[in-house]
């Protein structure tokens, strides 16, 4: 389950393009809480603690606990803006939710057991058509990840949604067709040597997914 983060943050008063780049000149970043049917609250946080959360690439499907002015509020990030020459994060929005909200977080998917793939042993590549899900949970059970085993797949095989074990209470926000997350692709010399092993439709649908 994605831990809870703390962001320690300070209320801003001062509004506009001016006030923020004095903002983000001093070492802070402007952000803002919204949602909840609540005024939105216009904040700032630190720059280093806010790229530190964002470094460990689990930031945006956490829960965090933003602490200002003396009073916590429980939130989930909706966007980072990052400037676009110097990436670092110019602005940040958090969504007000409830311990046990309903939320809609995008979950990375990790591929294991590799070594278990009969068409990867033979040189087939894993063409990964999902690389995170879109899910709906509750607040209080985000996964870091969603644990997907190559075991026993061969050339031509598909892993389909349907085949993937989902987080406890979660469902995926896809719920009109089974969409493909990965297939196990022949390499040009596996498909000289036996033919275009390739599932029929399979590449429409991966083609799909990816748009």
């Amino acid at each position: 389950m994605s831990e809870q983060l703390t962001l320690p943050a300070e209320t801003r008063d001062r509004a506009g393009k001016g006030a923020s780049r004095e903002l983000r000149n001093s070492g802070r970043v402007p952000a803002v809480v919204y949602g909840a049917n609540q005024e939105p609250l216009s904040i700032h946080v630190e720059e280093k603690l806010l790229a530190k959360m964002l470094s460990t690439g689990h930031f945006m499907n956490s829960v965090v606990m933003i602490d200002a002015g003396g009073k916590t509020t429980r939130t989930l990030p909706k966007d980072v803006q990052f400037h676009p020459v110097s990436s670092r994060p110019v602005h940040v929005d958090f969504l007000r939710i409830g311990e046990h909200s309903k939320v809609t977080v995008s979950v990375p998917v990790r591929f294991v057991d590799e070594e278990e793939s009969p068409g990867i042993k033979r040189g087939a590549v894993l063409n990964v058509v999902k690389h995170d899900i879109e899910l709906t949970c509750d607040a209080s059970e985000i996964a870091d990840d969603i644990e997907v085993s190559l075991k026993g797949l061969d050339v031509g095989d598909s892993i389909h949604i349907s085949n993937v074990t989902l987080p406890k209470g979660a469902v995926p926000t896809i719920t009109d067709r089974d969409f493909t997350i990965a297939t196990i692709v022949a390499p040009s010399a596996l498909k000289s040597d036996e033919g275009d092993t390739t599932v029929d439709g399979e590449g429409e649908e991966a083609a799909g997914d990816a748009e």
